[in-house]
This record gives structure tokens, C-alpha cells and sequence, in this order.
């Protein structure tokens, strides 16, 4: 079927219920996922080398610096109930991106162990993409086609007819804001925001049993900043979603999260639900009110969101390599 000959794309369509949630789980799958915690990160840790670079000296002397370990992630344990909205929150270059990705399977930990659903990520890794969408700004997409089109796509890989996905990508994409007929437009034409609402989108689309949000409203203006938020809370009330958040906006993770965990150098620092952590911290700093979310973050890591900025592009370009080799065998964006 032709991915252009579809009905129109201004009809008014509200998908039954049968639709809500793609058929890759049976309702008996659904029901044996009560029985487990929806993620259990165990004493996971992951490395990268930085290779030596050349540095120029005053003198003129090229010498080249030794290659040195970072720990991205460092002895990271938690434990997210089924339904529950966590956030993680981290300055640039802490390893909340990492974690990510060692959770959708994309990186191999090298040391500990990560279950979604009790399914172990490295050995059980089909299982675990079946239950887990992951939506980052860093989004790949086909920018010749049009959202409903790349939209479409990614349906088919879940199982879901054209006909069955087109109802459903219209009503996300302008539940979240985009007009009807830039639905069919070329998806380069659109901005930035807009593309990071496609790929919110895309992860809506298959209404997953775990998703991976990280940082998911960089980009957006503050009324689509608002209008992903409500979508995040409704997939959770209504559809059983756990949802995994990393974040640098202290009102979204207020909003948002059940339980909030702090990562610092690649460790968790604190943890524990946004009130809990607010009255800590007020009762350690004496403040006669409970602390902001920020006061929680600068006592807890006694650094601003981009004193690391420098060091976490650095640290990027060394991870290059190996996440491009593991993502090439690893779930599709979005998927």
C-alpha cells in the first residue's frame, strides 16, 4: 500500500479503544508484566577510553596526551515500580544519556545488570525492545518524507496497519500541536521543535509499557513544553506506562515525577521523591520552607547545570564511536 494513498488527512477520525495499545503484547503478556518491577538497574557500570590527543605546548613541543578511563555510569543501582513516572536529573556530562541507553540496549554494560520487566537487557534483548520506546534529542528520521509518512513507517515495524495508524499519528500530532496540513509536508521543512514533537510522537504511537524520555522537551516552547507533559501524564493514567525522564527543567520534574534521582559523575547521589528531597535539604541547609528543586540539585553536587558543558562535548566525541557501533545492532530510534 501506497504510503501516500491514505484518506484525507483533515478528517475528523477518533481510533476505537482496540487501538489504543499495538498488538505486540497479548492481554496475557500484559497481565504477567504485573508481577515485576517495570526497571531494576543493578550495580551497572559502564567505561569509555579517552584517547590521547595531541596538545602543543608553549615551547612548540607536540606531545600527546594518555589515553584516560571515564566512568559514564558508576556503580548505578534503582528500582522504578510499574506506573510510576522517574526522573533523573544531572548537569551535562553526568551519564544520564548513558544510563539510557544501556537500558534500551544500545550500550552493554560492563559491569552489573539491567532488567525491564525481570527480562535481562543483554541476554533477553528481543523481549525487552517489544516493551521499551526511547525518544532523545537526537531523533533520526527520513527528512525527505513527510511526519505521516515517517510515522507510518515506524508503525508497520509494531505490527499496525496503515490503516490503523493513520487515525492515531493525526491525533497525537495535533494533540501535540502541529497543524493538519503540515502533516503531509517534508519533515526538513518543519523546525527543530517540531521534528522533536514528530519524534515524541513516534514513541506515543505504540502507547509503550516502558518509555525512555531523555530530556524530551529540549528544544520546544513553553506551551509545547506543556503540551508533551499532559500527553506524558496521560500515557501513564490511561495506557499503564512507566516512564523514565531525563531532565534539566526543575518545574518539569516537579510536575511530573513520583520519584526524582540525582546523578553526579556518573553516580547517584540522592534519591527519593521531590518532596522528600526538598524537605532534606531545607532541614540541611536550615531553611524555615522547604527547598527548591534546584537548592536540592546545587547541594547535592555543588555545581551549576552547565559548569560541565565543555567536558560533556569532549566526552561525546569519545563515546562516538562506540555507541554508532552498538546502536547499529541495537533498537531503532524511537523504537
Amino acid at each position: 500500500m501506497s504510503l501516500t494513498s491514505s484518506p484525507s488527512l483533515h478528517e475528523e477520525t477518533t481510533p476505537p479503544e482496540s487501538l489504543r495499545r499495538p498488538g505486540i503484547l497479548t492481554s496475557a503478556e500484559l497481565a504477567s508484566l504485573d508481577g515485576y518491577d517495570a526497571l531494576r538497574v543493578m550495580a551497572v557500570s559502564k567505561r569509555f577510553v579517552k584517547s590521547g590527543r595531541p596538545r602543543w605546548l608553549t615551547r612548540g613541543a607536540n606531545k600527546r596526551k594518555s589515553a584516560k578511563i571515564v566512568r559514564a555510569v558508576d556503580d548505578v543501582t534503582l528500582t522504578i515500580h510499574r506506573r510510576e513516572i522517574f526522573g533523573v536529573l544531572g548537569s551535562n556530562g553526568s551519564g544520564k544519556s548513558t544510563l539510557i541507553r544501556l537500558i534500551s540496549t544500545l550500550l552493554l554494560a560492563d559491569e552489573g545488570k539491567i532488567e525491564v520487566f525481570g527480562h535481562d537487557v543483554e541476554r533477553e534483548e528481543r523481549k525487552v525492545q517489544r516493551l521499551i520506546n526511547r525518544v532523545s534529542v537526537e531523533a533520526a528520521f527520513f527528512r525527505k518524507l513527510s511526519p505521516m509518512e515517517n510515522l507510518l513507517y515506524s508503525a508497520r515495524l509494531y505490527g499496525l496497519t496503515a490503516r490503523q495508524a493513520r487515525p492515531m499519528i493525526v491525533e497525537i500530532l495535533t494533540r501535540l500541536g502541529i497543524k493538519r496540513d503540515r502533516i503531509a509536508q517534508p519533515l526538513e521543512n518543519m523546525s527543530r521543535g517540531m521534528q522533536q514533537k514528530v519524534a515524541i510522537a513516534r514513541a506515543f504511537l505504540t502507547a509503550p509499557i516502558l518509555l525512555l524520555l531523555d530530556e524530551p522537551t529540549t528544544g520546544l516552547d513553553p506551551r509545547s513544553k506543556q503540551d508533551v507533559q499532559v500527553f506524558i501524564r496521560e500515557l501513564r493514567d490511561t495506557h499503564d506506562a512507566t516512564i523514565l525522564l531525563t531532565t534539566h527543567d526543575m518545574d518539569e520534574a516537579d510536575a511530573l515525577c513520583d520519584q526524582i534521582a540525582i546523578i553526579d559523575g556518573g553516580r547517584i547521589v540522592a534519591q527519593g521523591t521531590p518532596e522528600q528531597l526538598k524537605l532534606d535539604v531545607a532541614a540541611r541547609l536550615g531553611l524555615d520552607h522547604p527547598a527548591t528543586l534546584t537548592e536540592v540539585f546545587l547541594s547535592y553536587t555543588g555545581r551549576d547545570w552547565e559548569e560541565d558543558e565543555a567536558d560533556d562535548e569532549e566526552d561525546n566525541d569519545d563515546e562516538t564511536a562506540e555507541i554508532d557501533e552498538n546502536e547499529a545492532h541495537g533498537v531503532q530510534e524511537g523504537k
